[in-house]
């Protein structure tokens, strides 16, 4: 979380890149809501390792909402896990090679960090600066779980990892939002439906590799070592990955 939300700050533009298909560039994917369904998607995804549930949350039931909503959950959760994943293995290549905005980071002129190690550059950034980012991410999220007559929820019925469009006027944000998250130009307007399906597909795969990579960056910079192929590749980090603030606002009060 720490740092996906570091990193993506300053890749903001990318964000379709990585989204699912809107309005009218959707996808006409069949929501996969049954084990079945999973076993032939997981065969597309991957026909080497094939489907591969060693818990077995494909038949779980979450929270008594019944098996397909629980498949729907988790098939959204991992959907948004990847994304991150993406932006901060992006973003973790862009800041590792010192790329950033030429302008003020902050209305005080405050630059952005010249570090080049990704998470002591998290560390660098003012609390301000997080605090907004934060904000930017829970709207984000509230938004996402909306269920509307035109969007449905992940768990009702819904397409596991669509994002709604961002409605204007008295259901919607009280402002014109000219761009909604993914698509922003319409440029996938045309695309044929095959195309649509196999680029979902393709952006899971691409999500779960994002999962492995950003994670092995982070193990070898806490544990040296700990990653042969990434020795001497990445910088040694002595901070906490995880934590999303140097200070512990929680911990401090108990001196922790």
């Amino acid at each position: 979380m720490k740092v996906a939300a570091a990193l993506a700050f300053g890749l903001t533009a990318s964000a379709s890149a990585f989204a699912p298909s809107q309005s009218s560039g959707r996808g006409k994917v069949a929501l996969q809501e049954t084990k079945a369904d999973l076993e032939a998607l997981a065969k597309e995804l991957n026909p080497v390792l094939g489907f591969y549930d060693p818990l077995n949350l494909a038949e779980a039931d979450f929270w008594g909402a019944g098996n397909e909503a629980t498949i729907g959950f988790l098939r959204h959760a991992e959907i948004k896990h990847g994304r991150i994943a993406m932006f901060a293995f992006v973003g973790y290549i862009v800041h590792a090679n010192g790329i950033k905005f030429p302008w003020a980071m902050q209305m005080d002129g405050s630059p952005f960090p010249s570090e080049t190690n990704p998470p002591a550059l998290w560390d660098a950034v003012s609390d301000d600066a997080k605090w907004q980012i934060f904000a930017l991410i829970g709207f984000l999220e509230f938004w996402s779980e909306l269920s509307t007559p035109s969007h449905k929820h992940y768990m009702a019925g819904g397409k596991p990892g669509d994002f709604p469009d961002f409605v204007s006027g008295p259901e919607g944000i009280p402002h014109p939002v000219p761009f909604n998250l993914y698509d922003p130009f319409k440029f996938s307007k045309n695309m044929s439906e095959e195309t649509k399906a196999r680029r979902l597909r393709a952006e899971i795969n691409n999500g779960r590799l994002a999962q492995l990579s950003i994670l092995a960056f982070l193990s070898e910079q806490c544990a040296p070592g700990s990653v042969p192929l990434l020795k001497g590749v990445v910088q040694a980090y002595d901070g906490e990955p995880m934590a999303p603030f140097v200070t512990n606002y929680l911990g401090e009060p108990f001196g922790m």
